[in-house]
């Protein structure tokens, strides 16, 4: 994974974090339909405590946004900052898949 210094982007937060800004990045959407398109779009289910966690540490470095409330459902959105760490981890990840791919296809 990408490194990001101490207070800036995922750090060593890691894979749920990813899979958070992959969710917000087509919209703002709640904790449950968070939850719903990571593991429609990638088989990953995110338990309520990693979820939570993750959004929790994703507001806190500046990665996404609580939206006003309309009811008991907090929306989050995507912020600049998570659109560039989300950016930074994905052509990171594709290196490995690329590499990955080219060493098993020589063995």
């Amino acid at each position: 994974m990408a490194r990001f210094g101490r207070d800036e982007g995922l750090a060593r937060f890691g894979e749920p974090g990813v899979l958070v800004l992959l969710s917000l990045s087509d919209g703002a959407k709640h904790g449950y339909a968070i939850t719903a398109d990571v593991l429609e779009q990638t088989g990953v289910r995110l338990g309520p405590g990693t979820l939570y966690g993750s959004l929790t540490k994703l507001v806190e470095r500046g990665l996404i946004a609580a939206l006003p409330s309309e009811d008991r459902r907090r929306p989050y959105e995507i912020t600049a900052a998570g659109r560039a760490a989300l950016a930074a981890q994905l052509a990171t990840w594709s290196r490995i898949v690329q590499t990955g791919q080219s060493r098993l296809a020589q063995a």
